[in-house]
């Protein structure tokens, strides 16, 4: 998924997210552009998945 991908369809996805993971919060999810390293940086921390882990799984939302 490319940053555009993920910019055009993040409130979705982030509405999947909380479905999986209710423990997450707002700012947990918050997404800015050229920021997506930190997202997925605080996705791992509350998750525990590795980077791939978390970008195959944002993939497959």
């Amino acid at each position: 998924m490319d940053t555009l991908e993920l910019k055009g369809r993040w409130n979705e996805i982030k509405g999947k997210i909380k479905q999986q993971y209710g423990m997450l919060t707002d700012d947990d999810l918050r997404y800015e552009d050229g920021k997506d390293d930190e997202l997925v940086g605080r996705l791992q921390q509350k998750i525990g998945k590795t980077r791939d882990e978390i970008i195959k799984w944002l993939r497959s939302l």
